[in-house]
């Protein structure tokens, strides 16, 4: 089940837990993809809060929000690029997305084949898709106090193998969000350390999944018989010509 857009809005822009987290994944986006020129950025769900980095060099910059979660004007002070759509059938072209980031938009979505089916279709050969999911065994998936407490959530191993299900390639991993999901003080002024010890640390497990994805492609095949025939019936040779007048 969606989360509304005005409670995913007034978490990440309106509460301290929420720019930490914001700042804290989107600086780890930023490092996998730096911005650059020339590209169409995608985000599906509530992807906004990482995409800000992209719009100055971007060809173009897309928020796609789900019907069931609502939408709203994104980025504020600047021409609106933010689309409410259906979870099944993006308004975009086959192949058009350079790069694509889902939050909150398939952990919470009751039809998540068909979400992975879309990210599949939009994405241009060579694109690649960044999934950020709560983590099944971190602690923000067991808050309900943010975002990251509803929906399902994954395990690497469970998303890889949902990825490669629908043609996608898994190359990357990591989590993000070390620090405890609370609201004290101590905690919201310790989160960029916790994040580096963390990052330091693989053996700690954060609050946030991230999967970085390619898009399968196969090579096209030839229609028709390849191999030529060795041996040719002649028995029909000359069917459909004209007899020659021997009068």
């Amino acid at each position: 089940m969606h989360l509304d857009v005005l409670d995913l809005r007034n978490f990440y822009y309106r509460t301290r837990l929420g720019r930490v987290a914001q700042r804290a994944i989107r600086n780890q986006v930023v490092k996998h993809w730096p911005p650059a020129s020339g590209q169409t950025v995608a985000g599906f769900g509530f992807a906004v809060p990482l995409l800000r980095p992209y719009l100055p060099e971007a060809r173009r910059v897309i928020g796609l929000m789900p019907g069931p979660q609502g939408v709203m004007p994104w980025p504020a002070g600047m021409e609106n690029v933010s689309v409410l759509c259906e979870e099944t059938a993006w308004p975009l072209p086959t192949g058009f997305v350079d790069r694509l980031v889902l939050m909150h938009g398939l952990e919470t979505s009751e039809q998540p084949s068909a979400v992975l089916d879309e990210a599949h279709r939009v994405l241009a050969p060579g694109g690649r898709a960044l999934f950020v999911v709560p983590n099944r065994i971190g602690l923000w998936s067991r808050r309900d106090v943010t975002p990251f407490g509803f929906g399902r959530p994954y395990t690497v191993a469970q998303l890889e193998a949902q990825l490669k299900r629908h043609g996608f390639t898994p190359e990357r991993s990591q989590s993000v969000l070390f620090a405890p999901p609370s609201p004290a003080r101590f905690w919201l002024r310790t989160a960029d350390f916790w994040e580096g010890f963390g990052r330091r640390m693989p053996w700690l497990a954060g609050g946030v999944l991230m999967v970085e994805a390619s898009k399968q492609l196969y090579a096209p095949t030839r229609g028709g018989l390849k191999a030529a025939v060795k041996k040719p019936l002649r028995v029909l040779e000359g069917v459909g010509k004209p007899a020659l007048n021997r009068e």
